[in-house]
């Protein structure tokens, strides 16, 4: 890796994670004083508080964590693809009703096993445009949304924070992508190319090893899925990409941990 390149990921991580823990110290120091605040309220509970304040604490802190540390992963992600790629946001097209019929279809289709998912089922599938779309307006936000000039080719990944996708939502993941791309290629003039990813930050079962949720593939084929390491390292553009994160991570992640002991004796003193 471009030592230029490695100091840029390294910087970014490190900025990253310790606005992050500056945020989560602003935030409870600012509720210390709140009967309704996330921890004091737990600490009110009492069947909670009789295990004790370090239960106490990670239980109030926990939940919360996951929910706006996951917005921590994307924003890097999408600041870590800037020297690589043109990072892009909301689409703004249209979307016709044969292609939402077309999804609609596959659905049901791999729901009944009558097909294994393939990117062939939405990149051969043409239909007519009407000459007023004005009706069919519509757009749409994406988690990570990068543009390779160079391949001429448009990624759109929805990113999972966590290591797996709720077996539940895994259909309706397939659906909010398979728009995004319908509503990309009515908004392009040219043959650029389209491709679609789940991602995910971590593979919940250990890098290296094979990442198996079955529900989720019966909606994803194989090479739409960018699990843990392959997600950084797509990120990155770079093979050694997730290392170089994580390396750095390991180092940032000190400033998460000096916020929560100063947090816990805020409350806990």
């Amino acid at each position: 890796m471009d030592i230029k390149k490695e100091q840029y990921i390294k910087e970014t991580v490190d900025a990253h994670i310790r606005q992050f823990a500056d945020g989560l110290e602003a935030r409870y120091g600012a509720e210390v004083n709140d009967p309704l605040g996330v921890i004091n309220a737990k600490k009110n509970n009492a069947f909670i508080s009789q295990l004790g304040e370090e239960f106490m604490f990670y239980s109030a802190f926990v939940r919360s964590f996951d929910s706006s540390f996951g917005k921590v992963l994307e924003n890097m992600g999408n600041a870590l693809a800037k020297i690589s790629y043109v990072v892009k946001g909301r689409i703004e097209s249209y979307l016709l009703p044969q292609q939402t019929q077309h999804i609609d279809y596959l659905m049901t289709a791999y729901e009944k096993r009558d097909s294994k998912p393939s990117t062939r089922d939405y990149q051969q599938f043409n239909c007519l445009i009407p000459g007023n779309v004005a009706s069919f307006l519509t757009s749409h936000e994406t988690d990570n949304y990068f543009y390779d000039p160079e391949k001429r080719c448009h990624y759109l990944i929805e990113l999972k924070a966590g290591g797996d996708l709720d077996n539940k939502k895994a259909k309706s993941e397939k659906i909010a992508l398979l728009n995004e791309f319908f509503i990309l290629k009515n908004s392009l003039q040219n043959d650029d190319t389209i491709k679609i990813f789940f991602a995910t930050a971590y593979n919940k079962f250990g890098e290296g090893a094979p990442w198996r949720q079955e529900r989720v593939q019966t909606f994803f084929a194989e090479d739409e899925l960018l699990i843990g390491k392959d997600y950084w390292n797509f990120v990155c553009n770079d093979p050694i990409g997730y290392q170089v994160v994580f390396d750095q991570y390991k180092i940032s992640s000190e400033y998460m941990n000096a916020a929560l002991e100063r947090i816990k004796q805020l409350y806990f003193h």
